[in-house]
């Protein structure tokens, strides 16, 4: 019985100092990507199957720019599942709605205004497409991103702060970092939607689909990967300032390989003097680093 408990322990030691071997070494192949890079970059990842947790700078506060609609998604989701709202429900758009001079695939579509468009079509828009002007419209709906604070804080999540809309991250520069997270942090609320620990069955089974026809930032999280993989994700970008500064380049998700393991994923990249090319590839190099790990 001594030999079999001493060879059990042997196995269970060698096994163990194998994965933080692994580990340890995927987190120094990230630091090789990202070290001789003009940027502040945070990374956290997640495998849902082994349970490794890969982080670096992943408690550095970083802008979430657009990041932050999948954080109202599912403020606007608790709301219908409370049955205050409907996804079927009709809401009117005024052309005053849709401001100029903003990211909005809506406005391109309905240039008018004065139109009903269904809750559940606004947020495919804010979500898939990120559109400002519907991300605003969805947060007047449910109260402000006071609301969206308020819930998030309620689930248990910390480390993150929602304190402006689009219309105003737009009007000055430094208004986007009054909205920040963690890499840690987004990559918890990830979990908790993963794991359905949110929302009803019916809510996180539509956020997931609107996430996975996400349009924006193909070269980042999906970048390398298999043309077919299923990505729910949600991008963030800042515009450029005139000394060559890109607030943030961003993209969280979760990344399902054919083998069926998942893995959830954080990327921020910010404060960055890179160009949009060289920042999206950051966040694909690493992404394919752990897509391979878990592959192998």
């Amino acid at each position: 019985m001594k030999k079999i408990f001493l060879i059990s322990s042997i196995l269970f030691s060698f096994f163990i100092t194998s994965a933080f071997a692994q580990t340890d070494s995927l987190r120094n192949r990230i630091n090789r990507i990202i070290t001789t890079k003009k940027a502040d970059i945070g990374v956290a990842i997640y495998g849902f199957e082994n349970k490794d947790t890969v982080s670096i700078n992943g408690n550095k506060h970083f802008p979430m720019q657009s990041v932050f609609k999948f954080h109202i998604a599912l403020a606007v989701l608790n709301e219908v599942d409370k049955g205050k709202l409907s996804l079927d429900q009709e809401v009117f758009i005024k052309q005053r709605d849709l401001l100029p001079k903003t990211w909005s695939p809506l406005r391109e579509d309905y240039p008018n205004g004065n139109i009903k468009l269904r809750l559940s079509e606004i947020l495919s828009y804010t979500v898939s497409k990120s559109d400002n002007n519907g991300c605003d419209i969805l947060l007047r709906l449910i109260g402000g991103v006071k609301t969206v604070q308020s819930y998030i804080d309620s689930i248990g999540l910390k480390d993150f702060s929602i304190q402006s809309n689009e219309e105003e991250m737009a009007k000055k520069w430094n208004v986007q970092f009054s909205n920040w997270t963690t890499p840690i942090s987004s990559l918890q609320l990830l979990k908790k939607f993963y794991d359905r620990k949110i929302l009803s069955k019916t809510s996180c089974d539509y956020l997931l689909k609107i996430l996975v026809e996400t349009s924006t930032g193909v070269h980042r999280i999906k970048g390398q990967l298999p043309s077919n993989t299923q990505v729910a994700h949600k991008t963030g970008t800042s515009d450029t300032n005139k000394e060559g500064l890109t607030a943030t380049v961003n993209d969280i998700g979760i990344v399902t390989l054919p083998n069926g393991k998942h893995f959830a994923i954080c990327v921020y990249v910010s404060n960055t003097l890179e160009n949009i090319e060289t920042n999206e590839k950051i966040i694909a190099d690493i992404t394919k680093l752990y897509w391979d790990y878990l592959a192998n």
